[in-house]
């Protein structure tokens, strides 16, 4: 049996292409064009439709020559703003270049969108043209966050689609995010933890117990390891690679981690330019200090996943560089050329399954990809 995302893998001659939004970020188009020309050289099988103002966008391809076979430019008007708002775009949205990329996945012109854009619009608009995947109640967020370990990276979801998330909601966020891990992150059998106010069995509300009872005894069926309550500390710990919780508080987690990783990096500034001694330390320093930002650099693992629906999304931070849209870009083209979608779809499916099952005590066997041509996932 083959294991990782190796088994359900493109072809190695069938080319990728991902639609990009290039006008959505706080830094412009021509941070998007220099981030897909650095994914582009990264990919050899990647390919690019760019959607957004063509006066704009041609003279910024011009400088990127080897650009020519492979982006496609489509003209849109009009760019979904950070100040609008997400019911004002899904009725009047069409002719934005927001809309077009999503558009772009509908239409199987593309096998996944990246977008820099306003959060909620792009949410809005990809649940109007790309709908939910039979089954799912609610779609979530996937965000990836470094750990101590080097090269290993947690999942955690949901990162604010939804404030709301009930028990079940919950065990279909385990499902999509251990299945995220396998084809994203190649872990065979991911570790999923219940994020709560404590470990301890008692604590947490009523839906968080139901919930923690519910991925008790999914775990054959969503090819997981139940690791029980986790706590905020672990987040970024070796102790899971899955992370489960409600968009609220997700949402409220991402935000303090990141203003406090902003806030290490200025006060290790100051301190490594306060005295002469200290300049003279932070340059003799200069190598590990180099891999340690490296290693926490947020461009590096940009991308947050929308998860549950008809069709691949990836939301670049709007004040993503080259780098991170670069980043970005690659990710939607790991999960592309994986077939994420297909196999999320099937494991989808099985934790409706598992949690009508789970919830009147029945044991069910293994269901989902492996019935339908994907047995690893």
């Amino acid at each position: 049996m083959a294991t990782g995302p190796e088994s359900a893998s493109a072809t190695a001659s069938e080319r990728v292409v991902i639609s990009v939004d290039a006008m959505g970020g706080d830094r412009g188009p021509a941070a998007v064009v220099a981030g897909l020309a650095d994914s582009i050289a990264q990919h050899p099988r990647l390919d690019v439709i760019l959607h957004g103002d063509e006066a704009t966008l041609r003279p910024l391809l011009a400088r990127h020559p080897e650009l020519a076979s492979r982006v496609t430019l489509r003209h849109a008007d009009r760019v979904v703003t950070m100040e609008d708002k997400p019911a004002q775009v899904m009725r009047h949205g069409q002719g934005t270049s927001m809309w077009s990329t999503i558009d772009a996945v509908k239409d199987g012109q593309a096998a996944a969108a990246v977008s820099c854009g306003n959060t909620g619009a792009l949410m809005a608009v990809s649940m109007l043209r790309l709908r939910k995947l039979p089954g799912l109640n609610r779609p979530a967020i996937a965000s990836l966050f470094p750990t101590p370990t080097p090269g290993k990276l947690n999942v955690m979801l949901d990162m604010g689609a939804d404030v709301k998330a009930d028990p079940t909601d919950l065990l279909q966020y385990a499902f999509m995010g251990a299945s995220y891990a396998r084809n994203g992150l190649a872990i065979t059998r991911p570790r999923v933890g219940l994020l709560n106010v404590g470990t301890e069995e008692h604590k947490g509300r009523a839906e968080l117990q139901e919930a923690h009872a519910l991925l008790g005894r999914s775990t054959e069926a969503g090819s997981f390891d139940y690791v029980g309550f986790i706590e905020g500390t672990d987040i970024l710990s070796d102790r899971v690679d899955v992370i489960v919780t409600d968009g609220f508080t997700g949402n409220v987690a991402l935000k303090a981690i990141e203003g406090t990783a902003r806030l290490v990096g200025d006060l290790l500034r100051q301190t490594l330019t306060s005295t002469l001694l200290a300049k003279l330390g932070a340059l003799l320093a200069r190598g590990a200090l180099k891999r340690l930002q490296m290693r926490i650099d947020p461009r590096r693992v940009n991308g947050g996943v929308f998860l549950g629906l008809n069709g691949t999304v990836v939301k670049s931070h709007g004040s993503a560089d080259a780098t991170g849209i670069a980043a970005a870009i690659g990710l939607a083209y790991q999960l592309a050329q994986v077939r994420f979608l297909e196999r999320l779809a099937a494991r989808v499916a099985s934790a409706e399954a598992a949690g009508q099952d789970a919830r009147v005590g029945a044991d069910r066997p293994e269901t989902g990809p492996g019935t339908g041509g994907y047995p690893s996932e």
